[in-house]
């Protein structure tokens, strides 16, 4: 019998978030979806005479803020209601409710965004220059006038507000397939006992010791994805043709022009990753001939690439292990930062534990007026330890920047969102390090680190290499079908690991399992995060008086550019040089990792 996972209602309440801190149940969340409508309904009767004077304009900015913030709410609650259990029909019900009534929402106030852009500059902000609650609005207003050459006439502007709900639907149909419908089979593990793969344990699966194991699970898991390779191409396809549309509609130069532009990084931060790294995949070849050498296989395959490299070294924690090395790691932080963690373990801010049908991964998720919460699918291993802290990382950005910021000015960029993540994952491992005398242990940690790199820099920009790609192929009117895709991955990732590995046709089929390509051009901010966050967690460890700063880096939100609020804690990720900061340290870590080993 296979092992199978409880039920969700079988699960321990303390092991689940507290989700009625958002809203005690459904009926409250009907009634404040109503409240939006009666909040839109207030601010329609100033269409067409929203930039007539100061106080208008004023009223307009309040009651956008409040319908988001209620938006906002709305939607986490559904969602993370879904994700705790996908085969919840209620809940799903719920999700697609909320995404409707938001997309009828935005339709009916998409005449403000137009109206302000189109308003009188000059005068504008001349009522802001003697207005200081006007003035609060000042840096929103210049991006409308920024983003003026990109938005169309009040018309157009309702009819894509409404389009959405349509070209959503590749996005959810994934959500669906990959997370409820997917089924990989059963294998048995190293005990021998069948045990049905799912996308929790995957990665668990194939990073075992035992290598029939592992490569039992990669070809289970990936023969699943030929099997619908046609299907996840079409739904990728259509969701990179709805790109398309919207960038050249809005006239940007390209899909990546316009991913980019509303977070207001220069595609040149992007290329240049992708140069960067590609001008040092010496270094990940380096890792993978080391990664060989330690498991002590003659021929390398891509299913090996998970397996510590060191052996017979304890690597599970339970969870209660797990906050308490959190809790000593992220001391650095600070007495505030740390009394805010406890908090989150102590109130209930996570989902910890998968069950059946639950989403898989973890995120963090904020919504304003509300702590954050944290979705794991904690099962005890070294990396779940990680995710703990990464997770923890994006919370409490969330908790300072919702603290200290306007609501206007609370949600912090995409492009930065994961360096306080990733830097508390250093700051652990560097923790953990610190702790370990034992030889093998050490090695074991560096190992982490190493894969850290290779997962979070090298990885994270070889997909975006791929979505590159793909979206210019697109652009290029070119049809996207699941040979072409599976074909371009495959080069790519050979591209990156190099020519000592030997390659089967399991990995041209890794596209599909990718969420994150649906999430319009952000898999390369894990790199950038990381390449600044391997920088910051030095600076933490060895400089009291950075905290401060740090700090207010997390307290910042979107109040100034992404780029301009990293240089404001010493990092320009316009120059290569923290990327280039970032391999170096990674040289640096096989070189200690050698050492120990006797290399």
């Amino acid at each position: 019998m296979a092992k199978e996972l409880p039920e969700r209602s079988a699960v321990k309440v303390e092991d689940t978030w507290d989700l009625s801190c958002m809203y005690e149940n459904k009926e409250a969340w009907e009634k404040d979806i109503d409240k939006i409508f009666q909040l839109v309904d207030e601010l329609k009767k100033y269409e067409g005479i929203v930039c007539e004077n100061a106080k208008n304009l004023l009223v307009c900015g309040k009651l956008n803020d409040e319908i988001d913030m209620h938006i906002q709410r709305a939607y986490n609650y559904a969602a993370q209601l879904y994700d705790q259990d996908t085969a919840d029909s209620e809940h799903l019900a719920m999700v697609s409710k909320i995404k409707t009534k938001y997309n009828e929402v935005m339709s009916k106030i998409s005449f403000l965004a137009s109206e302000i852009s189109e308003g009188d500059e000059e005068e504008i902000y001349s009522w802001m220059d003697s207005d200081s609650e006007l003035n609060l609005y000042r840096r929103d207003i210049s991006l409308l006038f920024r983003d003026k050459p990109h938005r169309l006439s009040k018309e157009i502007e309702e009819i894509l507000a409404t389009s959405y709900d349509c070209t959503d639907v590749a996005d959810e149909v994934y959500s669906v397939l990959d997370n409820a419908d997917m089924e990989f089979g059963e294998i048995k593990d190293q005990d021998g006992e069948l045990v049905r793969i799912t996308q929790g344990r995957y990665i668990s699966l194939v990073s075992s010791s035992d290598r029939r194991v592992r490569e039992d699970a990669y070809k289970s898991y990936y023969a699943s994805y030929q099997k619908y390779k046609n299907t996840y191409a079409g739904l990728y396809y259509g969701h990179l043709k709805s790109l398309k549309f919207y960038a050249n509609t809005r006239k940007y130069d390209s899909t990546l022009h316009a991913a980019l532009f509303g977070n207001e990084i220069p595609v040149s931060v992007y290329e240049n990753l992708i140069s960067a790294v590609n001008n040092n995949l010496d270094k990940l070849h380096r890792y993978v001939d080391l990664r060989k050498k330690c498991l002590g296989v003659d021929t390398f395959k891509m299913y090996d690439i998970y397996p510590p490299m060191v052996k017979d070294v304890k690597v599970q924690y339970s969870y209660e292990e797990a906050k308490a090395l959190a809790l000593e790691a992220l001391k650095p932080l600070g007495e505030d930062y740390i009394s805010h963690v406890k908090e989150a373990f102590e109130n209930r801010w996570f989902d910890v534990y998968e069950n059946k049908n639950k989403r898989s991964g973890a995120y963090s998720s904020t919504t304003y007026g509300v702590h954050p919460y944290m979705l794991l699918n904690y099962s005890g291993k070294l990396d779940d330890v990680f995710t703990l802290v990464h997770e923890m990382g994006h919370s409490m950005h969330s908790y300072y920047s919702n603290a200290k910021q306007p609501y206007v000015y609370s949600s912090y960029k995409i492009f930065v969102a994961e360096v306080a993540s990733t830097c508390n994952e250093i700051l652990l491992l560097k923790y953990m390090l610190t702790h370990k005398e034992d030889i093998n242990e050490r090695a074991y940690l560096l190992n982490h680190y190493m894969d850290m790199f290779k997962g979070t820099l090298f990885r994270q920009t070889q997909f975006a290499e791929f979505e590159l790609e793909t979206n210019r192929l697109v652009e290029n009117g070119e049809a996207l079908t699941a040979d072409v895709l599976c074909k371009m991955y495959f080069d790519i990732n050979k591209k990156y690991y190099g020519e000592n590995v030997e390659y089967d046709d399991s990995i041209s089929y890794e596209w599909e399992r990718i969420p994150h390509f649906y999430y319009n051009y952000y898999v390369y901010q894990y790199s950038t995060s990381f390449c600044a966050s391997v920088s910051i967690a030095e600076k933490l460890l060895n400089d009291p008086a950075y905290v401060g700063k740090y700090i207010d880096f997390l307290s910042s939100g979107c109040s100034d550019t992404a780029i301009n609020l990293l240089k404001k804690v010493d990092i320009d990720m316009e120059s290569s040089e923290p990327i280039n900061t970032a391999l170096n340290v990674m040289n640096s870590v096989m070189d200690e990792f050698e050492k120990l080993r006797g290399f």
